[in-house]
């Protein structure tokens, strides 16, 4: 009832005043201001003052769905907002229109944020590039793009916004590289701050990239010998300078297809690898060492020649034979050596024929045990001399010997001092050595102290596998005063001849020096005769007081 009446009341103030309605009605659109995320919805609703309305409605190229209604208002769903739009919303009343305008900003977090090093490794003062880009992001306006190297801000950029609502953005910066730049992480931080239009603060930043600086301007070089002996172990080394960063470096080493196991070191700008190579097979090859930092590669290249250089086969008839036997000893080349050596027999009387081999006819002499024979091979690879040597001990048996040199017949002993008996026999085999004194077997390897009785004959016997021999040796114990007193003697002789020389050279020259003091200076400066004279003056006067 209280409904009608206001509407019958309204009705005739309109008739009894009219040209009012279009100053009292108003239009109104909830929300006043409309922030949507790409893609979604928004619900509008439109509303009037007017207490009978006429045609109402939206106008908006989104699309739209009326979900309710009452008299003076309407309400709208907008879906899948993808652009930035102006809604008008009108109302009539009494023949009259009015409209509100809404005003809808899409917006985009920044999601998707990349950043990328181009490229990732940068020699040293070379320019590399750091480029961010934000895959859709909205509004451009409200973005912030700040590119870091580490937590240090490199550069900002903010954006102005384009027609499209949604789209992408990118900041792209070239920077010099450095070696303190190796190994620094690079990203890059996105912002978009829609507090100013009621909504909120949006962040995201990137995967961070690791940027690699190197120096790697020379090539490596390979210390080899450019001989190497078949089957014999050998080090060779790959060397790079001015290398950055050293110790990052990777080396692959060859001979031919033989790939080497380096083993690999640095220090400051410099690294390098040694390696043990070991060639098997004869011939001309190719060492190569390959060294790598991340996308650069050198590679060297050295040639060797590998050669087969045995030493030479020294044969001796008889290792062991016995003295007076004929002996043969032949040198030889390996069979191994290619081309032939030059052969040298030490003691043979010539040398031998181009690939034939030195001999040496020798009778087996005593002198001759323990003597080295030399066969040296010479051989020329590549224009470089090379030699190699065999060496053998020629061993020649014979039978014991005491001679006097070792085992003197005649010994003589200190009483009171520790003594042993001298006697070394010579043999080969090294031959047994037993004396006996008195019947008893004497003990050789244990000093004696020496008294009178152990004057006497001793009877010693040398034996090996060859033979025996045998001699008396006769020891005579002297007493310590016995043996000392004739030393001592001479010792007195010689020393008081001594001290009476030196005696009578003082006496004689001591008056003659102080004579000689006592000269006047103007005396020195007279003419030779006068000194001559004062000479011989001096002599007659040194001779009478016996000088």
């Amino acid at each position: 009832m209280e409904v009608l009446l206001f509407r019958a009341w309204a009705l005739l103030a309109l008739i009894s005043c009219p040209g009012t309605t279009e100053e009292l009605f108003e239009v109104t659109v909830w929300p006043d201001q409309a922030l949507v995320e790409f893609g979604q919805s928004l619900i509008v609703n439109c509303s009037t003052t007017c207490p009978d309305p006429g045609p109402s409605g939206i106008e908006t190229f989104l699309k739209k769905t009326q979900v309710d209604k009452g008299p003076q208002w309407k309400k709208f769903l907008l879906e899948d907002i993808t652009e930035n739009s102006v809604l008008q919303c009108f109302f009539s009343c009494a023949g009259i229109q009015k409209d509100k305008s809404l005003g809808i900003t899409i917006y985009q977090p920044p999601e998707q944020v990349t950043l990328e090093l181009q490229p990732a490794w940068v020699a040293v003062d070379d320019a590399f590039t750091v480029k961010c880009h934000v895959a859709s992001v909205a509004p451009l306006e409200n973005l912030t793009l700040t590119v870091l190297q580490g937590r240090q801000e490199l550069h900002r950029k903010n954006f102005v916004s384009l027609a499209m609502a949604s789209q992408g953005a990118e900041v792209t910066i070239s920077v010099r590289a450095q070696r303190e730049d190796d190994r620094c992480n690079f990203s890059c931080h996105a912002k978009l701050d829609l507090s100013s239009q009621g909504g909120g603060l949006f962040h995201s930043t990137s995967v961070s990239k690791v940027l690699r600086i190197f120096e790697f301007s020379q090539s490596p070089q390979i210390w080899v010998s450019p001989l190497l002996e078949v089957g014999m172990a050998e080090t060779v080394s790959c060397e790079m300078a001015r290398v950055f960063p050293a110790k990052e470096v990777m080396f692959h080493m060859f001979l031919g297809d033989q790939e080497l196991s380096p083993f690999l070191s640095w220090e400051g700008d410099t690294a390098w690898a040694n390696a043990t190579v070991r060639a098997m097979e004869t011939g001309d090859q190719e060492l190569s060492c390959l060294a790598s930092l991340g996308p650069m590669e050198q590679k060297t290249r050295e040639p060797v020649h590998v050669y087969s250089f045995p030493p030479p086969v020294l044969e001796i008839e008889e290792l062991y034979p016995l003295a007076g036997t004929d002996i043969n000893v032949t040198c030889s080349g390996h069979i191994l050596t290619s081309p032939s050596s030059t052969l040298r027999l030490q003691g043979a009387p010539d040398p031998p024929a181009p690939g034939e081999p030195a001999w040496l006819l020798l009778t087996a002499r005593e002198e001759d045990d323990g003597r080295n024979f030399s066969c040296e091979a010479s051989l020329e690879v590549q224009g470089q001399q090379l030699i190699k040597t065999t060496t053998v001990q020629l061993h020649v048996f014979y039978k014991p010997r005491l001679e006097e040199s070792g085992c003197p017949s005649n010994q003589t002993w200190v009483e009171g001092m520790e003594q042993m008996l001298a006697c070394v026999p010579k043999g080969n085999p090294a031959p047994a050595l037993v004396c006996t004194w008195n019947g008893v077997i004497f003990d050789l390897a244990v000093p004696q102290k020496a008294t009178q009785n152990h004057t006497g004959i001793y009877f010693c016997t040398a034996t090996n596998q060859l033979g025996a021999v045998s001699k008396d040796i006769a020891v005579v114990v002297q007493g310590l005063d016995e043996g000392n007193s004739p030393t001592i003697f001479v010792v007195i002789i010689i020393a008081l001849g001594v001290g009476i020389i030196i005696i009578a050279l003082y006496l004689h020259y001591r008056p003659c020096k102080i004579e000689r003091r006592k000269l006047p200076y103007r005396q020195k400066e007279k003419n030779k005769e006068e000194e001559s004279q004062l000479a011989v003056q001096q002599v007659e006067k040194c001779n009478s007081h016996n000088c």
